[in-house]
Order: structure tokens, then sequence, then C-alpha cells
């Protein structure tokens, strides 16, 4: 049978999914039902699973489609959000009633009606089986509580970012990469909070998709606070000027000058143990 990866659920889960019928090929983009571990649901189709695929999807879910989506499933999609409301209503009315601390972010009513499941921020640990007990009771069905971090609100409800595009987590990342102040130092990124800070409040996750990069073209510099012999004398390394692959360095005599590695004859590498991400206390994870 040949296989799928399909992305399905509000959290947008990636799969490997095998077809039913074996004569039957599903393209990119295709609207399909699958039967995941959590029921009857809704995915799309990405691309067919390969090797190639297997190398990027850690422990991946598995299913079968079951069948292309019909304008019937579409009907039923369609009918879904007023499920969802009811459910949300419900649920704070029970959190209320109990005096729960916790804030209810989202609900998710699988296409098959399975289950439904609520996700739901707290600092603290909560004793919810009270709750579940009283939301089976109303809502006829299985119900899972999901705890999440503040990405993973960002990922559920957020929608543009700065820059005009909506936002990754809300596309096409699959998981949280970490993020530290150190990628932004590295690009010369303004390090005001304000604007380097996503809808999650987290630092942005684009700071990362550029540092490896950087990192290695930084590796082919000299260290900030070295020593360096030019034919113009002996100095050291003020600052990095990373893409354009030149060093500002001041001399002896207090000038100061962009000079690029052609022009360096020699390095005597600072003593100062180089900064990682270890030595950054605002690493995001």
């Amino acid at each position: 049978m040949n296989s799928y990866v399909v992305r399905y659920g509000q959290m947008r889960f990636l799969g490997e999914f095998t077809g039913v019928a074996a004569d039957v090929e599903h393209l990119r983009g295709e609207r399909v039902i699958v039967r995941s571990e959590r029921g009857t649901e809704l995915g799309e189709v990405l691309s067919a699973a390969t090797d190639r695929t297997a190398m990027f999807l850690e422990n991946p879910a598995r299913g079968e489609i079951l069948r292309p989506s019909s304008a019937e499933d579409d009907d039923v999609v369609s009918r879904l959000p007023e499920a969802r409301e009811a459910a949300f209503t419900a649920c704070l009315e029970f959190i209320a009633r109990r005096r729960l601390q916790m804030d209810l972010v989202d609900v998710e009513v699988i296409f098959g009606r399975e289950r439904i499941v609520f996700y739901y921020l707290s600092e603290k640990r909560v004793d919810f089986r009270e709750l579940v007990k009283d939301l089976a009771r109303a809502l006829q069905t299985r119900i899972e509580m999901r705890q999440i971090g503040v990405r993973d609100e960002a990922k559920l409800l957020a929608d543009y970012g700065d820059c005009g595009k909506p936002v990754c987590c809300n596309t096409h990342l699959s998981r949280m990469p970490p993020v530290s102040m150190r990628m932004a130092k590295i690009q010369k990124t303004t390090l005001d909070p304000s604007k380097i800070s996503g809808r999650c409040g987290r630092l942005k996750c684009c700071l990362r998709y550029e540092f490896d990069t950087y990192q290695a073209l930084e590796r082919e510099l000299p260290a900030v606070g070295s020593k360096v012999v030019t034919h113009r004398g002996q100095g050291r390394v003020l600052a990095l000027e990373v893409l354009a692959q030149k060093v500002v360095v001041e001399f002896e005599d207090r000038r100061r000058v962009v000079v690029g590695p052609d022009e360096i004859l020699g390095v005597e590498k600072s003593k100062a143990r180089p900064l990682t991400d270890e030595d950054d206390d605002r690493i995001e994870q």
C-alpha cells in the first residue's frame, strides 16, 4: 500500500498514513478523511512518504487514509465551529463553578466526534478529574484535557507576525526550535524585547533560521578581543561584520579600520572563552 505524509488536527500533527485502496493515488494538497489514534479526522496530504521524509519526522503518528474528502464531509466540517463554541462555553462554566486555576485557550472537536480536546494554560498542576466528568456528562463524548505553553497558544490562535505574513508556528513549523538572545546578537538585530518577541511573547522563531549560517561565517573570522597583525600594523579586533566577512580593528595609535581576512597576516587568539548559548540566561525552549 502507498503511504503519505498527512497533516491533521488543530495542532497540525504530522503522520504517515497508508491508503486503504491500493489503486488510489493521493496528490499533494488533497483533503482526506483519515483514521488516527484520536479517531476519524480531516487531514491534508503533504507528500508521499519516503525514506527522505522519514528523516524529518520524529516518531510520526500512524493511521489510514479512509477516503478523499467529499461534499458531505465538507458539510460536517461546516458544523464543527458551532459544536466547538458550545463546548467552549460549557467548559468555561464548569471551570468557574469548580474555581479551577486554568485558562481555557481553545477547543478541538474531532471530525468524527469521537472526542473533544480542550487546550488550556496553567502555571500550576490542575486536578481536572471532576471537570472531565462534568464535560463527559454534558457533551456525551470522550474528553481530553491538554495543557499547553504560551508558544502553543500562539500556534492555535495567532494570525500574522510583524513581517506581515502568517506566523510560522501557525503554518510550516512542526516543532518549536529553541531560540536565544545569542542568535539576535550575532545577527546584529535590535535587542529591544518588543521588536524581537513574537505573538507568544517569546523570542521570534525566525531568529534561528539564519543562525547556523552566521555561526559558520563567524568561525572564519578572528574572535573579538584577538590581537591581529596587518600591513598597517598591530591591533585588536573590536567587532565583526559577519556577512561582509570583515572585522573592525583598533590599532595601537587608536585608529579604527575595517579590514578583510586577506589583510590579516597573523592572529593571537583572545584568552577569553567565546560566548556560547550556555552563557545566555534567556534561552527559550
